[in-house]
Formats: structure tokens, C-alpha cells, sequence
């Protein structure tokens, strides 16, 4: 029986829902739709365990950095709480994963050739090789990749290249400030080498002013020398960029015993849930069960990696079994490599499967705004037809964007890539840092998130694209 409240609810949503074509009928939502997504969210947010599966995950086993044993602990605890589901499927897709391993705790000092040596907050970048014991070098500030390319290489040489330019505070979406500063990070170290640099410093990508570094993945190039790579805190660089004004000749000491071992076997966990009317086409929802090992990796992504469960679990227990098969996928290595989402793609090509869409969450578990979608312009018509059944939840932002990066590999073999989009204000405070812990999640938003992600995977299911 409807109650009286639903029943307002879908008459308001009906009224809300556009005049559609008749061709685009199939993905007419209804409001029998609106009723079922209302049971959704309800769930969520009386019974939802997105919240209790994160706290276990960031409490009991931490930081998961790829190769570690608290990544293969993590694998086990995925794949037995995806049993207590009880779903159709649970299995293991095994995939190669790096092993670098940080060593002990980086240090850096600011040394002149009088006074007291200022001490700099530093860690070392993913990937990066370590300094051999104290590296002391002198240093030349640049904002870009460009500058640094025009220098005369008599001024680098033999010199750290600090790379110091911010993120765009102007960008409102903060991810667009990210991507853009991002280059410095990735190939700075690259950059520096070959015009002789002995190392590269980075400064944080962040727009907060503070004394926490930000890690994250760097490269290196076959052919050009590698040379360790540290990033400071946004406080840090400031600081060594008003130094350097009164004296071009000091040096930074950095020590940092960071290195790579051979590759190590690990996972990606796999759900499913199978399709009532049409299995053999397949909706894949995942967040990545890795995370750099500073903090706990609860917003990133453990919050992405619960909520998925947690999608599969809502499904289940309002009824609305989908008609198409739904996956939740915890994708291994997606912090530097990306290895678990390049072979889940892989074995889903070779093994000819029909993949209608696939949906990540990794920006975080904060308040939905909801979803980028990477799709034909005439399949993203076709999903924003259900914007107005999102409205009442503040999730009916639907955007053309980047979906995610583990799901990424996939696109060619899928109709649409989906990413839950949530608002990203604070993401960047502390994302790849040591306070990316559980007790930054809020439970209300996150349980929200998971019913937004579980509420399109419905309609997707329902609807096809």
C-alpha cells in the first residue's frame, strides 16, 4: 500500500516530470519510478551501512596503498562483506599491482649560509625514487612546466626545480583547478631531470593554506634520469618562495627513503547481482578499494568503494531487483596505475560482454549534487529525461564530464560512462594527505550519496539505454 506521503511525493514529481516524445518513451520516468526511489533513499537513510562498513575499513585496516598487506586485507574484507549480501556472484579478478613502498618519514630542511636551517613539510610523490641518504642542491623557483622549458639549462643544473604554482582559486569546481595544476606533479620530475635538475619540488595541490603535504602519483621517462620528486605543503612553499627573494643562493636537504619492489598479485572484488529480464547486459558501479597510505583513504575512496556496496544492498532490500545485471566493482591500483580498472576492461572485452554503463564514485563522500556523464550527445538526452526525479535530493545536477578514471579504460565498450558527482569544496583540504580519515565523512551525506548512486542504477536497469 502507498502511503499518504508517497503518494504526495510522486503526484508533486509527476507534475515536475517534462512532456517526452514518443520515441523517447522507453525512457519515460513515471511516478511509480518516483515512489520507488523514495523507498530508496527511505532505506538508506534508516538502515543505510555505508557508514559502518566505512568505519570498519578505515579503522580496522587503514591505509591500503597498492602491494601492501593492508591492501590485501582489504580485498578480504571486501569480498566477505559483499558475501553477507547475498548476492547471485562473488568473486576475485586478479591483476599485477606496483609495490612502492615510502620508507621513513621524509625530511627537508631550508639551508642558508648563515643562520638556522628552516624545516620544510615534506612527502615524497608515488612512484618517486629515493635520495640516496641528505641530497643538498640549490634551487630555482618556476610556475610551469613552459617556464622552466625556456631557462638557460647553466641555471637548473645541479639545482632543485621547485615547481610553485597554485591551484586556480577562481575555478568553481574545484577538480577543474586540480587537473590543470596537476602537470607539475605528474611530470615536473621528468622535467627537471632533463634539463639536469638533481630533484624536483612540487607544491601541494591544494587551495587551503597549511602545513599538511598532499602526495599522489608521479612518472618517471624511459631514457632521462631519474630523480626524486617531494611535495611540500602549501605553507612550506610560501615560505621557500619568500626566502629565495632574499637569498637565490640558499639550498633545501632533502632525505627520503623511498623505492619500488617487484610488482605484487592482488584483486579487484566483484558483486553482482543478476539481471531479472535482461542479464547478458551488464551496469558496472565501483569505487577503488586502494588508497595512498598517509591517512585512513576514506574519502578517497573508500567512500566510493561502500557506496557501491551499498547501491547493491539497497536494491535488495526495497524489492527493485534489476532487470539488468548490476556489478559493484572494488577496483585495485587506481592511485598510481590504474591496473585493476585497465584489466577489468580487458577480460570484459576479451570475454565479449555487453556493457550498457558504468557509474564510479571517487571524489569524495560529501553532499550529491549528481552525476558527469560521458556519453553520445543523444545518450546523455536520454538519461537527464530523469533530472527531475533527483530535484527533491539535491542530486539532479547532471553534466557532460569526466566519469573516473577507473571506469575510464572501459569507454568504447560501454553506452555511458557515469560519475557521482558531490559537492568537492572540501576535497581538495585533504585529499592524498594524512587527515583523509573517517572522521572528516559525514555519515547523512555519504548514506545520500549511495541512495543517488543506487536511484540511477535503478532507472538504468529499468530504462536501458
Amino acid at each position: 500500500m502507498m502511503l499518504p506521503a508517497l503518494r504526495r511525493h510522486a503526484l508533486a514529481l509527476a507534475l515536475l516530470l517534462p512532456a517526452v516524445p514518443l520515441a523517447s518513451q522507453a525512457q519515460t520516468p513515471t511516478a511509480t519510478d518516483s515512489v520507488n526511489i523514495r523507498r530508496i533513499y527511505d532505506e538508506a537513510l534508516a538502515r543505510g551501512q555505508s557508514y559502518e562498513n566505512l568505519r570498519y575499513l578505515t579503522g580496522q585496516i587503514g591505509a591500503r596503498l597498492s602491494g601492501s598487506p593492508q591492501a590485501a586485507q582489504a580485498v578480504q574484507w571486501g569480498q566477505a562483506t559483499l558475501e553477507k549480501l547475498g548476492l547471485d556472484r562473488v568473486y576475485l579478478q586478479e591483476v599485477m599491482v606496483p609495490h612502492w613502498v615510502r620508507g621513513k618519514p621524509e625530511k627537508a630542511t631550508i639551508r642558508a649560509d648563515k643562520g638556522k636551517g628552516v624545516s620544510l613539510n615534506v612527502v615524497a610523490l608515488g612512484g618517486s625514487v629515493g635520495t640516496g641518504g641528505k641530497l643538498r642542491a640549490g634551487v630555482i623557483e618556476v610556475q610551469s612546466l613552459a617556464e622552466l622549458a625556456a631557462l638557460p639549462e647553466a641555471q637548473v643544473k645541479g639545482k632543485f626545480v621547485f615547481f610553485n604554482r597554485p591551484m586556480n582559486p577562481l575555478y568553481i569546481e574545484t577538480g577543474q583547478a586540480y587537473g590543470e595544476a596537476g602537470d607539475q606533479r605528474r611530470s615536473g620530475a621528468v622535467a627537471a631531470a632533463k634539463r639536469g635538475a638533481v630533484g624536483a619540488l612540487v607544491r601541494s595541490l591544494t587551495l587551503a593554506q597549511d602545513d599538511l603535504p598532499h602526495t599522489g602519483t608521479m612518472s618517471y621517462q624511459e631514457g632521462v634520469a631519474k630523480v626524486p620528486a617531494a611535495a611540500l605543503s602549501t605553507k612550506g612553499a610560501d615560505e621557500l618562495s619568500q626566502l629565495l627573494k632574499a637569498d637565490s643562493n640558499l639550498s633545501v636537504e632533502l632525505e627520503m627513503s623511498c623505492q619500488t619492489l617487484p610488482d605484487v598479485k592482488s584483486y579487484n572484488v566483484i558483486g553482482e547481482i543478476k539481471g531479472t529480464k535482461y542479464p547478458e547486459q551488464i551496469i558496472t558501479v565501483g569505487g577503488h578499494l586502494d588508497s595512498w597510505d598517509l591517512g585512513q583513504g576514506a574519502h578517497d575512496d573508500g567512500t566510493g568503494c561502500v557506496q557501491s556496496m551499498e547501491a547493491l544492498r539497497l536494491l535488495k532490500a526495497t524489492g527493485l531487483l534489476p532487470e539488468r545485471t548490476v556489478r559493484a566493482v572494488l577496483f585495485m591500483n587506481e592511485e598510481n596505475g590504474n591496473r585493476g580498472g585497465i584489466k577489468y576492461a580487458e577480460i570484459a572485452k576479451a570475454n565479449k560482454e555487453n556493457h550498457l554503463a558504468a557509474m564510479e564514485s571517487d571524489g569524495g563522500g560529501f553532499t550529491p549534487r549528481g552525476f558527469n556523464i560521458d556519453a553520445a550527445p543523444a545518450v546523455v538526452r536520454k538519461i537527464e529525461v530523469w533530472q527531475p526525479l533527483f530535484a527533491p535530493y539535491g542530486s539532479g545536477q547532471f553534466s557532460q564530464g569526466h566519469a573516473g578514471t577507473d571506469i575510464g579504460p572501459l569507454k568504447g565498450q560501454v553506452k555511458a560512462l557515469v560519475g557521482y558527482d558531490c559537492d568537492s569544496q572540501r576535497y581538495f583540504d585533504i585529499h592524498h594527505t594524512a587527515a583523509d580519515t573517517f572522521d572528516k565523512v559525514n555519515r547523512r551525506e555519504l548514506e545520500l550519496g549511495g541512495a543517488s548512486m543506487a536511484s540511477l542504477i535503478y532507472l538504468l536497469s529499468k530504462y536501458g539505454l
